[in-house]
C-alpha cells in the first residue's frame, strides 16, 4: 500500500471482534468466482494487490478484486501475504472483466494471462569482467603485450571483448589474472529496456507519408482513446509513419505496445526500430524465458521498459503507464487464440484502448473487411498510403491459367513460370515460390491398394517429411517414420506422394536449376526460431537465388533484391467453406506478391491458377483492391455475416464420438433461439477428430445488435451439463470453423 493510501482500518471501520476485513481474491485458474478471505491484522492489501493464499491443500498467487467488511466467518482461510508482484490497476482488472464477459471465459482463466507465474528462486549469473592493475607479468608475450596495450585505458571490459579485440584466447587472460596484471570484477548490469530516443534519427517523408504522420501524431498527442486503420499498399513505409506516433508517445513519457503476428521471425523489424531510435525494443514472445523473461516482466510493470514488440499476450500485461498500441499486420489470423480464452488480440487492443483512454492504431495493406467496415462507418480514423515510398512501381501481377499451360506430369511449375525464373536468374535477382503446404506431400497412399497413411489421433492424413524422413500430424504432433513396404497390403516400391509441398517444390528446382542457391522457409524445419531469423537476414542481403516458402514469407519482410513471385497454387483455399476464404485468399496474395519490386528492379508476379476469373484472382490482377472490398462487403451484408451479423461456435468434444453426438444434439433441443436467432448444426466438424477427441459443432447466427453473450449464458445453463471426458468450448467471433 502506498504511503498516502488511507490507513486500513478507515476505510472498514472496526465493529468489534464481529467484524472482519475480508478480500475477494480471484484465483488465476479457470474459476469466475472470486473467494473470500480474511486480512490478518497487521496485513495492509488493497484491490489489485497480488497475494499468497491457501487453495485446498497447497498454497496459489490470487489477486485481491474487492475488499469489504464483514461478519469473520469461522470458515474463511486468511490471507497469507503480499507477493513480490507488481499490483494489477483498475483498469486492467476492469479489462480482464470485460474480456471474461466478452469471450464466456472464467475470469480467472484471462487473469492467468496477466500475472507471471511464481517465481523460481535460482541465483543470477554475475558476469564478469577484467581490468588492468597490476604490474607486467614476468614473461611478456606477443598475445599478452596485445592484451596490455588494449587495457591500458583503464576501461572494465568483458573477458570475451578483450580475447576478441586482441586475438587471443581465454588462457592468456586467465594467466594475466594469475600474475596480477588484470583483475577480475564484476561487470554493471546491462539494462533490461533501454529507453529509445524519440530524436535519435528523422526519416525522410514523401508528402503523402507526412500527412499520415501529422494525422496518426495528433491522435497521440490529444491522449484520448480513438483508433486509426492505416492502410499502405506494400512497401509504403507504414512503419516508419507510425514510428512517429511511438515517438510522441515516447515524448510524453508514455509505454507503446507494437503488436506483431510473428514477432519472434521480425529480426528486421527489430533492425529498423534500432535505426529510428537508437535502440532494440523490449520483446515479448514465446522464444523468450527464463530470467530474461522475468525481466522483461518487470521492466514494463515499474514502466522502464518503454516500448515493448509482443505477440497477442503482450495485449494482456500490467504495464506502468500504457499510451498506444499498433497492431501491425491487424489482418492477420494468428491474432485470433483458438485455445483456452477465444479472444481476439486486435478486438481486444481496442478495447483496452476504450477502457484506459489511449489510442490504437491498425496498420495493413490488406485490411480486414471489419476494419474496413469500421473506417467507412467513421468509427475508425482512415489513413492511406496509396504509394510505394520513393516513387517504387507495385509489381505487375499476371495469372498463368493451368488448364492451357500445364506443367509436366509429376511437375508443378509451369513452362512460363520455369523460364521466368530462368531469366531472373540471369538477371541477377531472386524468385520467391509461394506455396502454402508444410513438408513434402500433403498425402501418402500405397498404389497397390490404396491405403492412404492418416493420423492416428486426428482425421488428418499424415503430411510426409522427406528431409526428416517421417510421417507427421500438424494438427497434434503425431510422427511416425516413412516405412519402405505398405503396412496394409505389404507390397514395396508402391507408396506415392500426392501433391505438393515445399520440399517436393524444392526438389523439383534443384533439379531444374541446379546452380541456383535455394532455400526453405517453413516453421517446422529444424534450428527453430533462431535458423529462421537468420536465413530470413541472409535472404534480404541476397544470399540465396531462390527461396520456396509457406505463409510466413508474407510477414512483413524487406527482401531488396527479390523481383520475381510465384505463387503455386494461387486457387489453394478459395474452395473451402470458410465464409472468410476470399478475404483470406486475397490478403495472403496481396502480401506474398508485395515482397516483389521492393528494391531497385522492378517487381513481377505470376499466380498460377486453374480459375483465373475467380474474382479474387482478377482483383488482384487488376490492382483494384476496392472492386474487391466493395464485393465482399457487399456479400457479406447480404448473408448478413459478420461484421453485419455476428457468430458464435460452440464445440462439443470427448473421448468417443457417442456421447460428443448425444451431447451436441441435448445442447440443440435446449437452444431455444428467440426471434433472430438461428442455430445451425449440429454437424461433426471438418476435422471430426483432433488429439483423439471427436468433435461436433453448434453455430450460432444473429443480428449485430443482439444480446448474443447473455442468450447462450442462458443456454448453457438450462442445457444438460457435460459429464466425464465431455467439453463445452465457446468461441465468440469465430475465425475458424474445421
Amino acid at each position: 500500500m502506498s504511503s498516502d493510501s488511507p490507513p486500513l482500518d478507515s476505510l472498514f471501520p472496526d465493529s468489534g471482534s464481529a467484524g472482519a476485513v475480508i478480500a475477494d481474491v480471484l484465483i488465476p485458474l479457470a474459476l469466475d468466482t472470486a473467494y473470500s478471505y480474511t486480512v490478518p491484522k497487521g496485513l495492509q492489501v488493497q484491490p489489485g494487490d497480488v497475494v499468497h493464499v491457501p487453495l485446498g491443500p497447497r498454497e496459489t498467487l490470487g489477486v485481491v478484486w474487492e475488499m469489504r467488511s464483514g461478519a469473520a466467518a469461522s470458515n474463511l482461510k486468511a490471507v497469507i501475504g503480499r507477493a513480490d508482484a507488481p499490483p494489477v490497476g483498475s483498469k486492467l482488472r476492469e479489462f480482464v472483466d470485460w474480456v471474461a464477459r466478452y469471450t464466456l471465459s472464467p475470469r480467472g482463466s484471462v487473469l492467468r494471462m496477466t500475472l507471471r507465474g511464481p517465481e523460481i528462486e535460482r541465483p543470477e549469473r554475475i558476469a564478469m569482467g577484467v581490468r588492468l592493475v597490476g604490474p607486467p607479468p614476468k614473461r611478456m608475450t606477443d598475445a599478452r603485450a596485445r592484451v596490455i596495450a588494449l587495457l591500458e585505458d583503464g576501461l572494465l571490459r568483458s573477458k570475451r571483448d578483450v580475447a576478441d579485440e586482441a586475438g587471443v584466447s581465454a588462457a592468456v587472460i586467465d594467466g594475466l589474472i594469475d600474475e596480477g596484471t588484470l583483475a577480475p570484477e564484476p561487470l554493471p548490469p546491462a539494462p533490461t529496456a533501454p529507453v529509445p530516443d524519440p530524436d535519435f534519427a528523422q526519416n525522410t517523408f514523401s508528402e503523402g507519408q507526412k500527412i499520415a504522420v501529422e494525422a496518426l501524431v495528433s491522435m497521440v498527442n490529444t491522449g484520448e482513446f480513438a483508433v486509426s486503420l492505416l492502410e499502405g499498399v506494400t512497401g509504403s513505409g507504414k512503419t516508419e509513419v507510425y514510428f512517429e506516433a511511438v515517438a510522441a508517445a515516447l515524448r510524453q513519457g508514455k509505454q507503446s505496445l507494437i503488436l506483431m503476428p510473428e514477432i519472434a521471425l521480425t529480426g528486421q523489424f527489430l533492425d529498423r526500430f534500432e535505426k529510428r531510435f537508437g535502440v532494440r525494443p523490449a520483446e515479448w514472445h514465446s522464444g523468450i524465458s527464463g530470467r530474461k523473461r522475468e525481466k522483461i516482466f518487470a521492466a514494463l510493470a515499474s514502466g522502464e521498459a518503454k516500448v515493448i514488440a509482443g505477440a497477442r499476450s503482450a495485449l494482456f500485461l500490467p504495464y506502468a503507464d500504457l499510451g498506444l498500441i499498433i497492431i501491425d499486420e491487424e489482418h492477420e489470423t494468428a491474432y485470433k487464440q483458438e485455445d483456452g480464452v477465444h479472444y481476439h488480440a486486435r478486438d481486444m487492443a481496442v478495447v483496452r484502448g476504450r477502457i484506459e483512454g489511449f489510442p490504437v492504431i491498425l496498420a495493413s495493406a490488406t485490411p480486414s473487411i471489419e476494419s474496413r467496415v469500421n473506417a467507412a462507418a467513421g468509427r475508425y480514423q482512415h489513413v492511406t498510403l496509396p504509394e510505394r515510398h520513393g516513387g517504387r512501381a507495385m509489381p505487375d501481377i499476371a495469372t498463368i491459367d493451368m488448364r492451357a499451360d500445364a506443367p509436366e506430369r509429376g511437375k508443378f511449375l509451369s513452362p512460363r513460370l520455369v523460364r521466368e525464373i530462368s531469366e531472373t536468374l540471369a538477371r541477377g535477382e531472386q524468385t520467391l515460390l509461394y506455396l502454402n503446404r508444410r513438408g513434402y506431400a500433403p498425402l501418402t497412399l500405397c498404389r497397390h491398394c490404396g491405403h492412404r497413411f492418416q493420423c492416428p489421433n486426428c482425421t488428418a492424413w499424415l503430411v510426409e517429411h522427406r528431409f526428416r524422413r517421417a510421417l507427421m500430424c500438424h494438427h497434434c504432433g503425431h510422427v511416425e517414420r516413412r516405412p519402405e513396404t505398405c503396412p496394409s497390403c505389404s507390397a514395396t516400391d508402391t507408396l506415392a506422394a500426392c501433391g505438393p509441398g515445399v520440399e517436393r517444390l524444392q526438389e523439383e528446382v534443384a533439379e531444374r536449376f541446379p546452380d541456383a542457391r535455394t532455400l526453405v522457409l517453413s516453421s517446422d524445419m529444424p534450428g527453430g526460431i533462431e535458423r529462421l531469423r537468420r536465413e530470413i537476414e541472409e535472404v534480404a542481403t541476397g544470399a540465396f537465388n531462390i527461396v520456396i516458402g509457406t505463409q510466413l514469407v508474407a510477414k512483413g519482410h524487406h527482401f531488396p533484391f527479390l523481383s520475381l513471385v510465384g505463387a503455386i497454387d494461387a486457387d489453394l483455399g478459395l474452395t473451402s467453406g470458410d465464409p472468410r476464404a476470399a478475404e483470406r485468399t486475397f490478403q495472403m496474395l496481396g502480401q506474398v506478391t508485395g515482397r516483389a519490386g521492393r528494391g531497385a528492379t522492378a517487381g513481377r508476379a505470376l499466380l498460377q491458377s486453374y480459375d483465373p476469373d475467380h474474382p479474387v484472382i482478377r482483383a488482384l490482377v487488376s490492382g483494384d483492391a476496392e472492386r474487391f472490398y466493395r464485393a465482399e462487403i457487399a456479400q457479406r451484408e447480404a448473408a448478413g455475416l459478420p461484421p453485419f451479423g455476428r457468430l458464435a461456435a460452440l464445440i462439443v468434444s470427448a473421448n468417443d464420438r457417442a456421447p460428443a453426438e448425444t451431447h451436441a444434439r441435448a445442447l440443440a433441443r435446449a437452444a431455444e433461439p428467440p426471434p433472430g436467432f438461428t442455430i445451425l448444426g449440429p454437424a461433426e466438424a471438418p476435422l471430426a477428430v483432433i488429439r483423439g477427441r471427436h468433435r461436433f459443432r453448434l453455430l450460432v447466427k444473429t443480428e449485430r445488435s443482439a444480446p448474443l453473450q447473455t442468450y447462450i449464458r442462458d443456454w448453457i445453463a438450462r442445457a444438460p451439463k457435460p459429464t466425464g471426458s465431455l467439453r463445452v468450448s465457446i468461441d465468440i467471433d469465430p475465425q475458424s470453423f474445421f
